[in-house]
């Protein structure tokens, strides 16, 4: 039998990384601040996020006993901290930031069972060619950049704006495949099948 787990979080692209490793998983809305704490570096940030929401997963899920699955994504340009844009002009700003730079994108991914929880973060380095402000206006009318971390999503249409990428692809997708499927064996879900 497929491994289960249930996965706190709502996003599209978690929920895909998980089928894509074969793991069965019901999602568990939860609710957790996520502003930065004064002098939180991203690192730190997505560790406590992650956690939060695991353990937030595990006050609500239901009876049925399985582990709780939780990831955050930070992206960040030295100590800028990139989160989500609330508008059209917060995208061009984000992106008129990490055009023509490096920035790193940090996930952390979180296990919890009720009696241990591991946590493991996964470091990317991102290449942003330049990017014109004609360039940016057109991907904040495809509707992509609305809803995520650093206003672009690597596996859509930003594609074109990344010259190159030194880590986790998945990770940067926002649940790097690596550290869960170790997460998860370690929590007695290995993701492949026993021989």
């Amino acid at each position: 039998m497929s491994p289960f787990v249930y996965l706190a979080s709502g996003s599209p692209r978690r929920q895909q990384l998980l089928t894509q490793l074969g793991v069965r998983h019901e999602v568990l809305r939860v609710a957790v601040d996520e502003s930065p704490r004064p002098g939180e570096g991203a690192e730190d940030l997505v560790c406590r996020l992650a956690s939060a929401k695991a353990q937030a997963g595990l006050a609500v899920r239901p009876a049925r006993e399985a582990p709780v699955l939780a990831a955050d994504t930070a992206v960040a340009l030295g100590t800028e901290l990139f989160g989500k844009p609330a508008d059209e002009a917060d995208v061009a700003r984000m992106l008129g930031r990490l055009a023509g730079r490096t920035h790193l994108v940090w996930t952390a991914v979180a296990v919890a069972d009720g009696q241990r929880e591991r946590v493991e973060l996964c470091r990317s380095a991102v290449t942003f060619r330049a990017i014109t402000t004609e360039e940016i206006a057109a991907y904040w009318r495809t509707g992509e950049p609305s809803d995520k971390a650093g206003a672009y999503a690597i596996q859509g249409c930003a594609a074109q704006f990344i010259a190159e990428l030194r880590g986790s692809y998945s990770g940067v997708m926002g649940l790097p495949l690596f550290e869960t499927a170790r997460l998860l064996t370690l929590f007695g879900c290995p993701v492949l099948p026993a021989p």
